[in-house]
């Protein structure tokens, strides 16, 4: 496949919150929004980026990186490349630890998916990143692992079912709208968890361990937040 089909989500999420999250958005906002763990933010790059990112593709217009609203648990990570690993672990017969130019060696795919926000608000982004089915074929995932389990720098975790991650030919993006990812919106690297609630599109993402531990629940799934996060029509 040499080009994952672009799809355009119509579908807006504003205005249509689950009442089953309404008594949890408090504890989101009072613990992410507008909040940041370095006073020297990269604002100014921000609004630079934003004159050269691609605002069009294949007729549809695009949001911009400034239209998202800052709600980690830690405020936006800075990760020192050269440091960087990405560890594959787990469940699987050769655990690595890749680093970025390593995991960019495979083929890259680029797709527009929505990401819809549990407080309510989306985005239409073009990723490009790296297919998840791709990096597990260099690490040979055993038959009992069900579960991919993502781990961010700040201490965050989610997770997906295996099934999922393959049946959606999820990836991880290392661009946006045609500009590397900048540290506020998850560089090195962000799950695109298509049709997933905000949640499950971890930043700044460090590990992923396949796992046969379908039960577990990431940061915010242990504080009552639903482990499927489906995207609701």
């Amino acid at each position: 496949m040499e080009k994952a089909e672009t799809v355009a989500v119509k579908r807006r999420y504003a205005n249509r919150i689950p009442n089953k999250y309404l008594f949890l958005l408090l504890s989101l906002l009072l613990v992410g929004c507008g909040s940041s763990n370095n006073d020297n933010t990269s604002e100014t790059d921000l609004e630079e980026l934003a004159k050269i990112e691609v605002t069009e593709y294949e007729g549809q217009d695009l949001s911009s990186l400034n239209d998202f609203r800052e709600n980690s648990i830690k405020g936006p990570q800075y990760i020192d490349l050269d440091a960087y690993t990405l560890t594959i672990d787990g469940l699987v017969e050769q655990p690595v630890a890749l680093s970025y130019d390593e995991v960019l060696e495979n083929q890259k795919y680029t797709k527009v998916v929505t990401l819809h926000c549990v407080e309510g608000w989306s985005v239409d982004i073009l990723w490009e990143g790296i297919l998840l089915a791709d990096l597990f074929e260099g690490v040979a995932v055993q038959e009992t692992a069900d579960t991919v389990i993502f781990y961010s720098e700040d201490g965050y975790s989610t997770a997906l079912p295996l099934r999922t991650i393959m049946d959606r030919q999820l990836m991880i993006a290392y661009k946006m709208n045609g500009v590397e990812l900048p540290p506020e919106r998850g560089f090195p690297f962000q799950l695109v968890a298509e049709d997933k609630l905000g949640y499950k599109w971890i930043k700044w993402i460090t590990r992923i361990e396949l796992s046969d531990d379908a039960d577990y629940k990431g940061y915010w799934e242990q504080r009552g937040f639903d482990n499927e996060a489906d995207v609701e029509p």
